[in-house]
């Protein structure tokens, strides 16, 4: 009889400490947000999504050199004497066009090294951590401002320069040695 006693005790001490726990628990803060709806905030030095500000970049290739993965890919042209690029926000005189900035954020490792060689710090780290897609090519960011045929446009004009400035030095060098053969007949 006491043993039977002892075990409606126990059961009814068991159903106590259980529904002690499930009050607790309905007058508690929950610890779960309602994600996508709420968001974490994200502290200060996080570092998500790289993104680039085409106004600062003077196209110097530094942060695809120090990519360790090379997510990185950049191309320049030189501009042509009198065009003016303009300046960065630090001042300083942009000299290339930047015909081709890509990020492949798949390949990213998120280290930051890119960001610090930068003299004009226009590549940095933002907080956008969603930017999930069904397609990899859509992680391939392209920063450059110039479309396709500005940027095919450029490249064919100063590769026009480049040849029109070799033919000029190469009529320099052909009338210079006519005038020296000329001297050296007249001798």
């Amino acid at each position: 009889m006491r043993e039977y006693l002892s075990n409606i005790y126990t059961g009814l001490m068991t159903v106590f400490i259980g529904m002690k726990i499930t009050l607790q628990h309905v007058f508690t803060k929950s610890v779960t947000i309602q994600y996508p709806d709420v968001r974490v905030p994200m502290v200060d030095r996080v570092r998500n999504r790289l993104y680039v500000n085409m106004d600062d970049c003077i196209g110097c290739d530094q942060c695809a050199r120090a990519c360790p993965v090379d997510c990185i890919t950049i191309e320049t042209v030189k501009s042509l004497p009198g065009e003016d690029l303009g300046k960065t926000s630090n001042g300083k005189k942009k000299a290339l066009w930047v015909t081709k900035f890509d990020i492949d954020i798949a390949k990213c490792c998120y280290c930051q090294l890119c960001v610090f060689p930068c003299p004009t710090e226009c590549i940095y780290m933002t907080d956008t951590y969603e930017f999930s897609e069904y397609n990899r090519q859509n992680l391939i960011y392209n920063y450059s401002t110039l479309s396709p045929e500005e940027a095919e446009q450029k490249v064919i004009n100063f590769q026009k320069f480049e040849e029109e400035k070799k033919a000029a030095k190469a009529a320099a060098d052909a009338a210079a040695a006519a005038a020296k053969a000329k001297e050296g007949e007249a001798k």
